[in-house]
Formats: C-alpha cells, structure tokens, sequence
C-alpha cells in the first residue's frame, strides 16, 4: 500500500464512528449476502435413505423422497416430511410412531421462512411477532424478518449497483467538460439542462405501464435519469485544477490529456465526489422504496422495503410493520452516512485524526 493510500486509511480508522459502522454494516450486508442460508423454506441439507440431498440450491422432485409427483417437493408439508423421515417405508398416518422412528432428517436454516413464504397462521393476517416469526408477519401471511434480510440485500445491492454506475457517467462528463471548457462545456451544459428538466417518474410510471418491472430495468431507468448527479461538482473541480501550473508543466511536457486527467486533476475532485456519494446512494435507496410504496417498482412479491411500508400503512392496527420499516431505513441510511463521512474526510488532505 502507498504511503499515501495508508495515511487515508489511518484516518479512515481514526474516525471511529465511521470505523464501527463499516463493520456493522459489512456483518449486515455479508450476512444478507448469505440470506438464502439463513431464511429459507427449504432445508440447507436432507439425509434420506442414506443418500445426501441439498434443497436449497437444487430442484429435487417429491419422487426422489418416494412421493407421487414430479414437481418440486414441498419440504414444509407433513407428507413430505414423512416420507424423508420414515424413508418411505412406513405409512404416516397409520403408524406415526414409527414413522418418526426413521433414520431420515432435515437440517433447516435459522428462519425457516423465505421472504415469500405463505404461512398457515390459523388466525387473521398480519399477526404479531411470537416464537416462530420474531417480527410477525405481514397482510399475506409472509415472515416479516425474512423479507426485511432480503430486502436489505436488495436495497443495498440496487444503491450500490446505480450508485457505481451514474459515478462513472457523471465523473467521465463532468470531467470532459471541465478540462476541455470552452464549446464542449457549452454544448453539455445545454445537454444536461435539457436532460435534467426531464419528468423522471412520469417515464417510470410510462415504462412501468408498458412492460413488466424488474430489477435490471428499474437499475437502467435510475440510471439513466440519475447520471448528471455528480457532473457539476466534477466540473467545477476540473474547471478551477486544469490552469494549475503542475498540470501545465505537464501539459509542457508532452504528457497526453488522458493521462493529465486521471492522473493529477482527478484526484482533486475526489473530495467533492466523494462528498456526493451519500447522497446518491441514500437517494438511491429512497427512490427504490418511493416506487415501490407507490406501486410503480418493483413486483408485490419482491422483498422491498418499500412495499413493507406501504403494508405498515394500510395496516395500522399492526404497528409492527411500520416499526419494523423505520428502523431497518434508519439503520441501513445512518450506517452508509457514517461511512461515507469518514472516507470523504480520509481523503481530504486537510483532515487529520489523531
């Protein structure tokens, strides 16, 4: 590691409020990473006959058990369960004793609920939190903690998937502009004056009605729309660094203006984009749950966060649901916030922590 590289990191480590939460966030994110090993209705490993089979990340119809149909076994039905147990040697129903006697077993995930299982409550839905689903459940049944590990997975995935991408389209054109100036700046500006006007959720909501939406769509449509997030202050940057005299001597020197942009000016502009990017990923993360509050996102069925708080609305009897909602935006914005502080202010060379 360079010197440089490992002062910031020293300073990085010196802000500990913005230290703890990269390691707070990173166990939450790695572990959501991980979220069909920890909820899940399908068993992580099945011993049955002596033979060893892995639900979770293969289709196993319910015959391989000694069933009678070819589609996928349902594990969480009691006939399924029988059969693993038993090995299908024992009719359930009329000798339960020895059925459950059988060397046959399933190791199921922490949660034993995926985020679009539908649950038999045997009482009205949302219900509250218990023993079996921690944080209840919601209007259809469906395990409240189950779709908030992998909602988190997908909030934090789409923010950082849009937010790496408009950062490459904002900073390449912010940069053009400011380094070049004159009537390549002009023409930009216009372009993104134009661009900038545009409804963005009038086009969503167009598409929206147009085609079925998915993650990778709604990823482009972001994209598309949040990409001149970062251009002005990448402008302004390299407009006030190109008549530096060290990118002069540069340019004296023969050294091509690729080369003097990536090299010498950008590294000015890092502080004032790394400024930005709390915002956009936090913009990110609220546009994702705005549309799929409002119901232009993703699919209902999809773990969204969003979708969460849209239920806790129209289900105000069950405070849960709003409660849970709130805190799992508090947590995960606040967490990126603070990480984003201290890289910005480890970057900036007039920083310094002791």
């Amino acid at each position: 590691m360079s010197p440089l590289y490992a002062r910031r990191w020293r300073n990085f480590k010196a802000n500990r409020r913005a230290f703890w939460s990269l390691w707070i966030f990173a166990v939450l994110f790695g572990l959501s990473l991980f979220a069909e090993l920890i909820a899940n209705d399908k068993p992580l490993l099945v011993s049955h006959n002596g033979e060893w089979f892995v639900p979770v990340a293969k289709f196993y119809p319910e015959t391989a058990f000694g069933g009678d149909f070819q589609t996928e076994a349902d594990y969480r039905a009691p006939e399924v369960q029988c059969l693993i147990v038993s090995g299908g040697s024992v009719d359930c129903f009329d000798d339960p004793v020895a059925a459950a006697q059988g060397d046959g077993w399933m190791l199921w995930p922490p949660i034993p609920y995926s985020y679009d299982t539908i649950n038999n409550l045997g009482r009205a839905a949302p219900s509250p939190p218990d023993a079996n689903h921690l944080l209840g459940t919601d209007d259809t049944a469906r395990d409240v903690l189950a779709r908030v590990i992998y909602g988190f997975r997908l909030s934090v995935g789409f923010a950082l998937i849009v937010t790496f991408l408009t950062s490459i389209m904002g900073v390449a054109a912010g940069a053009v502009q400011g380094y070049f100036g004159g009537l390549t700046d002009l023409i930009f500006q216009r372009i993104i004056e134009l661009w900038g006007s545009t409804p963005t959720l009038y086009i969503i909501i167009i598409v929206a009605a147009i085609w079925q939406m998915n993650f990778w769509l709604l990823v482009g449509l972001t994209v598309l729309f949040g990409w001149t997030a970062l251009v002005g202050v990448v402008r302004a940057e390299f407009l006030r660094a190109r008549n530096f005299e060290y990118v002069r001597a540069a340019r004296a020197l023969g050294v091509g203006d690729g080369k003097i942009m990536w090299r010498h000016v950008l590294p000015n502009a890092m502080v004032a984009t790394l400024t930005m990017l709390p915002f956009i990923i936090t913009g990110a993360i609220a546009s994702l749950a705005t549309l799929d509050f409002l119901g232009f996102g993703l699919p209902s069925s999809a773990p969204s966060l969003g979708e969460l708080t849209l239920q806790a609305k129209q289900n105000l009897q069950a405070p849960w649901l709003a409660f849970t909602a709130f805190f799992a935006f508090a947590i995960m914005l606040s967490l990126l916030v603070f990480i984003f502080e201290g890289v910005r202010d480890a970057f900036d060379p007039r920083k310094t922590f002791k």
